[in-house]
């Protein structure tokens, strides 16, 4: 009989079993609910662990007379953090708005009794950009006289220029040091807080709309990869890609260059394995109730795996980041000791000690023991019987060789404890590559195209790290028959579509392929008119959804993206790349260009166009944002004498700040917008408009959804319906509804599609998907 099977008989005999005297009242009757515990009538899970308490003490992962403090903090429900979006141009308008509005509305607040602390920077992140309250998420949510600042932060995340994320979440990413022109994976990447400290690296220099870096996010569940999708869709970067698939066996990809086919080395690498996540206790209080040595032991393998996995597509002199959120050293320290161990030198520490000051953390443990869900120790590998040789692996414990184990100096791991800085609990560890590893061999001069092939048994097996799921095949072979097919015509030019079925085995959704516009297609050359194009605008960077009828949306992404999708479709599924730039009107035929400008990727698109572009003041961006479509008579003369003369179609509004005003808005804003017959709209989406209006100052009260005005603390007792209806339905696109995608937790199927599955997987009991942010 299988798991549900047992379940459903079980809950048939609890449901045919007599009812207790006054069940009624709890939640097992579904009437009314029992004031004991939590809401809904759930039994208050009791934070108490026997045999974690039993376990972390015996193993001395804290400090002599701090145990009672861990444990208290670990009790304690975890702070709210956020973190503010580093590489927009507004980063320093949203500190500020937070800093002399929400966080003054905090002063002196009383929330149930309890005193709310003011948010402090967190001490070891970056220009302030990082934040923690003794708030918890809970409070914020429940609170009336915490709505304004919760509504806030929600808008904002939508937005892109907030992620709500936990503090010790974000260590990886920094430890990673990525820059601009970094090519990066990341392993087990969803729900993508991570990922988007990342893209937000590679968009250090906002003047440049094309990084030559990228970010290959991956993840094995196919619906948490739309979890990953909604996450980095809000930064709007063409560097970013969502593939789905075994991180310990994700497949080698290739690029072209300079005419041949090379294998990817990644410079950088985050490795942020699935644990068992005691360090999440505060936030995950089944963890209580739920925890045992025995989830460590199950996932150490695959925790190996996909280290060793990471390590052997690291590049000569990158760096890759191994953290979980589990103090348990079978899930730490044994899998980076057998990592180096079985590297043979290609792999180092790195002393990261000096990086982040401010950062409170421990050393890494040099000597550990290993525990059964039963209790029984284990010091050494030849002290374990034959019948557990199973569930207990040599790799769990810390080498024997004393010289060994002190030329790793596992002290430059990091195990960053809740109690230090009132943070959960976390693991990191940063590798260097110094060599290629010891299973792999140099490919031969002038043979780049084949990727370096096993010459000896890896101590994990080889053809188990090496093999495509499902295919039996090496990449030569693969490569073989992607040329065949190629050379046959079976495959057309420029269309990247999924794998086939007998190489890959597909899970989830079907993806509809990435067809990239060919150099003779004639949609182009009215829009690089329309537009007035500059000729640097790379054009072979867009793509389609569809082969066939109307190309309805644009996508655009980066040159080596771009490179990476047409030489890995037969290799890759991928979920998810690039952004939206053009979007097709329904009555487009009738003016000069079919498509108008989309605002997900407008900052991107921007430095390429040069007509139709309207330089408007901050009053005028107001009006625009809180009506729907305003005469030019509302406008000032300097925006009509711009406007008047030109074709109706879309246009870009642009907002230069004024150096002369520091206490106006000083960060530049550009819209998406549409010139009427006698009027002017945005296209906007809702999350996006709110949060330009709050950056001028202006509070939102309330929204209007059948007229769709936005009522601000300034329009909100003059507001009109809208005017010039005529040209808003002409305006109207497939997608025109501001805010279109953010209805769908999940974020889009691919962009402009809702995706068709719902909610997020449950984890196995036990587990931590790598579930960090807040």
């Amino acid at each position: 009989m299988g798991r549900r099977a047992r379940g459903r008989r079980l809950r048939q005999q609890q449901q045919q079993q007599p009812q207790p005297e006054g069940a009624e009242d709890g939640a097992g009757g579904g009437g009314k609910r029992s004031d004991a515990g939590w809401e809904g009538g759930y039994p208050e899970i009791v934070k108490e662990n026997q045999l974690f308490e039993h376990f972390y003490q015996e193993l001395r992962i804290v400090p002599d007379g701090e145990w009672e403090p861990f444990m208290a903090a670990l009790r304690e429900p975890l702070p709210a953090t956020l973190r503010i979006t580093g590489y927009k141009s507004h980063a320093k308008e949203i500190l500020h708005c937070l800093k002399n509005k929400y966080f003054k509305e905090l002063e002196d607040l009383e929330v149930d009794g309890q005193k709310v602390e003011v948010p402090q920077p967190l001490s070891w992140y970056p220009e302030e950009l990082a934040w923690h309250t003794n708030l918890s998420r809970k409070i914020l949510r429940k609170s009336p006289q915490l709505e304004k600042f919760h509504q806030f932060l929600v808008s904002e995340t939508e937005s892109g220029n907030i992620s709500r994320q936990e503090a010790v979440s974000m260590v990886p990413p920094l430890l990673l040091n990525a820059q601009p022109h970094h090519k990066i994976l990341d392993m087990c990447a969803a729900p993508g807080s991570k990922t988007a400290q990342l893209i937000e690296m590679l968009h250090a220099d906002m003047s440049v709309p094309f990084p030559e870096g990228f970010v290959i996010a991956n993840d094995v569940d196919n619906k948490r990869c739309y979890l990953l999708v909604h996450q980095a869709k809000r930064l709007s970067s063409p560097c970013i890609m969502v593939v789905n698939h075994d991180a310990s066996s994700i497949p080698r990809l290739r690029m072209d260059v300079n005419g041949k086919k090379e294998v990817l080395f990644y410079d950088r690498i985050l490795c942020d394995v699935p644990c068992s996540g005691d360090g999440t206790m505060r936030k995950n209080i089944d963890v209580w109730r739920k925890w045992s040595p025995l989830h460590g032991l199950q996932l150490h393998g695959l925790q190996l795996r996909i280290a060793t996995r990471g390590a052997e597509q690291l590049v000569e002199g990158g760096r890759m980041v191994y953290s979980t959120c589990s103090l348990n050293p079978v899930e730490d320290e044994a899998v980076i000791a057998s990592l180096l161990e079985k590297s043979e030198g290609a792999l180092e520490l790195a002393d990261v000690s000096s990086e982040l000051p401010g950062l409170k953390w421990m050393p890494g443990l040099t000597h550990w023991k290993v525990m059964t869900k039963d209790g029984h120790w284990f010091a050494a590998w030849d002290e374990v019987p034959h019948s557990r040789h199973t569930q207990i692996r040599p790799t769990m414990f810390p080498p024997q060789d004393p010289e060994k184990l002190q030329a790793m100096h596992l002290e430059r791991c990091l195990r960053i404890l809740p109690h230090h800085q009132n943070t959960g609990g976390f693991f990191v560890a940063v590798l260097v590559k110094k060599s290629s590893m010891p299973w792999n061999k140099r490919p031969p001069k002038g043979d780049t195209a084949e990727p370096r092939e096993p010459v000896r048994p890896s101590p994990d097996g080889p053809s188990e790290l090496d093999r495509k799921p499902g295919t039996g095949m090496d990449n030569a072979e693969i490569a073989e028959r992607t040329e065949d097919v190629e050379k046959n015509g079976n495959k057309k030019d420029g269309v990247c579509g999924p794998p086939p079925s007998k190489k890959m085995k597909l899970f989830g959704f079907k993806e509809d392929p990435f067809v990239f516009i060919p150099e003779d297609d004639p949609l182009f050359p009215p829009i690089q008119k329309f537009y007035a194009l500059d000729p640097a605008f790379p054009r072979m960077n867009l793509l389609t959804r569809t082969t066939e009828g109307k190309k309805r949306q644009l996508y655009m992404v980066s040159k080596e993206l771009r490179n990476v999708l047409l030489n890995n479709s037969e290799r890759m599924k991928v979920i998810n790349t690039g952004i939206k730039v053009w979007c097709r009107n329904n009555s487009g035929e009738e003016f000069d260009c079919a498509f108008r400008l989309a605002q997900e990727g407008i900052y991107t698109l921007y430095p390429f166009i040069n007509s139709r572009i309207i330089t408007v003041p901050l009053e005028d961006v107001k009006i625009l944002l809180t009506q729907e479509n305003p005469f030019f008579r509302k406008l000032s003369s300097e925006t009509y004498s711009q406007a008047k003369d030109m074709a109706k179609g879309s246009i870009v509004l642009k907002y230069e700040p004024d150096p002369t005003k520091p206490d106006s808005l000083q960060c530049p804003i550009v819209l998406c917008g549409w010139r009427g017959k006698a009027s002017i709209r945005t296209f906007v989406p809702k999350n996006e408009r709110f949060h330009y209006l709050r950056m001028m100052g202006l509070e939102v009260l309330a929204e209007k959804k059948k007229e769709g005005t936005v009522l601000t603390n300034e329009s909100a007792a003059s507001s009109e319906p809208p005017e010039d209806e005529g040209v808003a339905e002409q305006a109207a696109s497939p997608d025109a509804s501001a805010g279109s995608d953010l209805g769908n937790p999940l974020g889009p199927r691919h962009p402009g599609e809702d995706t068709q599955g719902g909610g997020t997987p449950e984890a196995p009991c036990g587990v931590c998907t790598h579930g960090q942010n807040a």
